[in-house]
């Protein structure tokens, strides 16, 4: 198999990655603490310190929802606005009118979010 020299720097990284990885998992099995009474201490449920009460199908409150979504919505403008903070020079005229009325629209439906209370805890 003759393979072109530009390969060769991809094939060992691609080896040195595979080795450490192998290493690492190899490392953890052999070198890792054992632990003797594992039906009892490692299946419990533990977070934070705090031992756990109730069940873990208690309903929660419909805002934390839909504060969530959101967040990720609204998260998901401010990544749109990096490729025009990059070029708004070369986009003009045209990607400013693009950029202002997709703010427009998200400023309104942030608006519409006020306006219900979507945000207010205190309901």
């Amino acid at each position: 198999m003759n393979l072109p020299e530009n390969y060769i720097p991809i094939i060992i990284q691609a080896l040195v990655a595979i080795g450490f990885v192998a290493i690492s998992l190899l490392g953890a099995h052999f070198l890792g603490p054992r632990q003797q009474d594992s039906t009892v201490n490692k299946n419990k449920s533990f977070e934070c310190g705090v031992e756990s009460e109730g069940d873990a199908r208690t309903p929660f409150s419909i805002r934390y929802f839909l504060t969530a979504i959101l967040f990720v919505l609204f998260d998901i403008e401010i990544v749109f606005f990096y490729p025009y903070a990059v070029n708004f020079r070369e986009f003009g005229l045209e990607g400013f009118l693009a950029v202002s009325t997709f703010v427009a629209i998200f400023f309104l439906g942030f608006l519409y979010v006020l306006k219900r209370g979507a945000l207010d805890w205190d309901k």
